[in-house]
């Protein structure tokens, strides 16, 4: 395994972070306490989970991911050989049956308390806010949802010394952002450098080959202002295996059990895309799946890349992406793919 440090702190972790949203819904207890077994014995240090948790989100399932991971504590005593990330579910119809009313302290607390009773921690080492308390392109809107503008309200200063207080309690170690934009980290930014309050280490985005806008305008911001990527759906939600070619639907893939998730990554200028990569590691001897986490493993501006996998099978080919290095030739063939078809999936 390969190693990296959260930005501006000496908190040490996996390159590969294990991404567990299937928990509680795709995959069983038993499954996923196998995961984290395989993970751990394989380096992987680093454990990304949210209170929303197993997706899709629904009131009967809600915190179930969380639940499964404090039972693997409490059944192994690993805690402290773990990074442990977890979230705050943003507003919005999605969330509804978890909270109303945003980012305010009250919700805030609420949240991270029952995050830590139901992980059997006494501790988080990061605490994200899984997507912007305000209307934002993400999720695969590419517009700015500029109508709800003059309704919303700035809260950054509310939220931030709110979590400084759960700093000061002991309860988190470091704080980070979800599906933010280039003006609100830089925001947060701001207002934790103003008012000496605690500055977010890094931002959870998607990011893939068929997905890569992170680079317009926040990989700059990660690089100068020391912020890390944390990507998510690496693999576009499975698109960059191939599976869904031709209009294939496996039996069991989160995509054939859940359209709409794939839906955001599964188009015909993504399919012509990721032929095209296919392509490319057919030339060079690799996988797909391994050449597409590969080269976001080998990002500057990236801290760890966050897999996620149903089958044990999945896992292991997912985290042997560490060993693969790919070539300046390779990284140039993917990026004359990506000039031809830019972004294809929003």
């Amino acid at each position: 395994m390969k190693y990296t440090k959260l930005p501006n702190t000496d908190t040490k972790v996996s390159k590969i972070c294990l991404g567990t949203m299937t928990w509680g819904n795709q995959n069983t207890e038993a499954e996923a306490h196998e995961q984290m077994d395989y993970a751990l014995e394989k380096g992987v240090n680093f454990f990304d989970a949210a209170e929303l948790y197993p997706v899709p989100a629904n009131a009967e399932t809600y915190g179930e991911t969380e639940r499964i991971i404090g039972n693997w504590f409490q059944k192994t005593g690993n805690r402290d050989k773990v990074v442990l990330a977890s979230k705050i579910a943003g507003t919005g119809d999605y969330t509804k049956h978890i909270r109303t009313g945003g980012f305010n302290k009250q919700n805030i607390t609420e949240a991270i308390e029952g995050s830590l009773k139901r992980l059997k921690t006494d501790y988080l080492d990061l605490y994200q806010l899984h997507w912007p308390d305000r209307g934002v392109n993400c999720f695969g809107s590419r517009e700015y949802p500029y109508k709800t503008f003059s309704k919303e309200v700035e809260k950054h200063l509310e939220i931030l010394e709110t979590l400084q207080d759960f700093i000061k309690q002991g309860k988190i170690k470091h704080i980070g952002l979800s599906n933010e934009t280039p003006w609100g980290t830089l925001k947060y930014l701001q207002t934790s450098t103003e008012n000496n309050l605690p500055r977010p280490v890094t931002i959870q985005n998607s990011y893939s080959l068929i997905h890569r806008p992170y680079e317009i305008g926040l990989s700059e911001v990660s690089m100068r202002e020391n912020i890390g990527l944390l990507a998510y759906s690496p693999l576009a939600q499975g698109v960059l295996s191939g599976k869904y070619l031709d209009g294939n639907l496996p039996e069991g893939a989160r995509g054939t059990l859940y359209p709409r998730f794939i839906s955001r990554y599964k188009n015909d200028g993504s399919e012509k895309a990721v032929l095209k990569y296919l392509e490319i590691a057919k030339k060079h001897n690799l996988s797909l799946i391994q050449m597409s986490l590969a080269f976001i493993n080998q990002l500057p501006f990236v801290t760890s890349n966050i897999i996620g996998a149903t089958k044990i099978s999945q896992l292991k080919e997912n985290i042997a992406s560490i060993y693969v290095h790919l070539s300046d030739e390779i990284i140039d063939e993917i990026n004359a793919v990506h000039a031809l078809i830019p972004n294809p999936a929003p």
